[in-house]
């Protein structure tokens, strides 16, 4: 079977689950990234030679063809020569902008929804509610029950709709946490729905009774600056450390050195959600306990009190006391952390996200 992975860009750092799909489904993978004209093909390049492409530009200009059309042809004809079985979007925006040239091919398509795609407001009424989309599709992916119910309510068929969370990588599993050093991290984008800066907030408050804990955040963002600011004005320069973006190997040593996982993710004022986040799963994969809040599919992995602790969007106060029950009791935390990875080792490995993905790409290709 020859799968065609379709994604607006080329493996972004914060993206390590399309990455995984890359790598872990059976069959030849053809690995389509980028957006109009710009379209390439992973390993080839340009999606056709330049007299092809030079071809398509002149039929599109003598016969005055709709926008897209050379975008539309130089793809049918890759999917021809590679031979492509079936289609697997990533991204509910990604599939509505190729929506003509999906329904044109006559092949089955997977959309895999991931998070702001279905939930950001203005996202989701440029696309039309995703009408066109949940009627070429074969199949609908969500990966969290919020995003499955969101879906539904946009009108996406139930017999189409498969949810599907994502699995850590092997790796995390493999972690011991030493749980001997008092420190908490955090490692995703610096953008509204994560709201770090209420991640800041709350550990400036656990500094009032535990003057030595620190704090390391890892990613990149728009906000990276403004908490930086922020940092700098509560005074903890010397207690909070911003990382960039790191590798996952130092991700998972850093793992290994902390005592919990934190997030404060929230819902943004434009709509834009978490799916269910992978660095709370990785991090539960590892044995630490999560803090974090009752957002999108949090609540899904993490079971407050069993495997970590959660809070009302916005509730600081309750994250800052969440933060200090582990501080105060690291046996608690450990206890956490080892229901946390037992947690994720039964219901949400990589193994059987990719199966059911897997199986699923076979289903309607048959």
């Amino acid at each position: 079977m020859t799968i065609a992975i379709l994604t607006p860009s080329q493996n972004p750092y914060s993206e390590t689950f399309i990455q995984a799909h890359k790598q872990y489904l059976r069959g030849k993978i053809c690995y389509y990234y980028g957006t109009g004209e710009g379209i390439r093909l992973e390993g080839v390049g340009g999606l056709v030679g330049q007299w092809k492409r030079l071809y398509f530009k002149g039929i599109a200009k003598l016969f005055k063809k709709p926008s897209g059309y050379v975008r539309d042809s130089m793809l049918r004809t890759s999917f021809k020569q590679q031979g492509v079985d079936v289609v697997l979007v990533e991204y509910g925006t990604h599939a509505h902008n190729l929506r003509g040239v999906l329904a044109s091919l006559g092949l089955p398509v997977v959309v895999h929804f991931h998070g702001y795609d279905a939930s950001r407001q203005d996202v989701i009424a440029r696309c039309d509610a995703y009408r066109e989309v949940f009627q070429l599709a074969s199949k609908v992916i969500a990966v969290s029950r919020v995003m499955e119910i969101t879906l539904l309510k946009l009108g996406c068929p139930k017999a189409k709709l498969v949810y599907n969370v994502y699995g850590p990588q092997p790796e995390f599993t493999t972690i011991e946490p030493s749980f001997t050093h008092r420190q908490f991290i955090a490692i995703g984008r610096f953008t509204d729905k994560k709201a770090p800066y209420y991640t800041l907030l709350a550990f400036k408050a656990v500094l009032e009774q535990h003057p030595d804990a620190r704090l390391l955040m890892a990613g990149d963002g728009d906000l990276l600056n403004t908490c930086k600011n922020l940092a700098q004005y509560l005074g903890l320069q010397s207690q909070v450390e911003f990382l960039g973006i790191i590798r996952p190997e130092v991700y998972r040593s850093l793992l290994s050195r902390s005592l919990a996982f934190v997030q404060h993710s929230i819902t943004a004022a434009s709509g834009d959600m978490e799916g269910t986040p992978l660095a709370v799963l990785e991090a539960s994969a590892a044995g630490l306990p999560v803090v974090s809040t009752y957002h999108a599919g949090i609540p899904d992995v993490v079971v407050h009190n069993e495997t970590g602790l959660l809070s009302d969007e916005h509730d600081v106060k309750a994250m800052t006391q969440n933060m200090l029950r582990l501080l105060d009791d690291v046996d608690y935390a450990q206890q956490l952390g080892r229901a946390g990875q037992e947690r994720v080792n039964r219901f949400f490995t990589l193994e059987r996200h990719i199966g059911v993905l897997q199986n699923l790409l076979e289903e309607v290709a048959d």
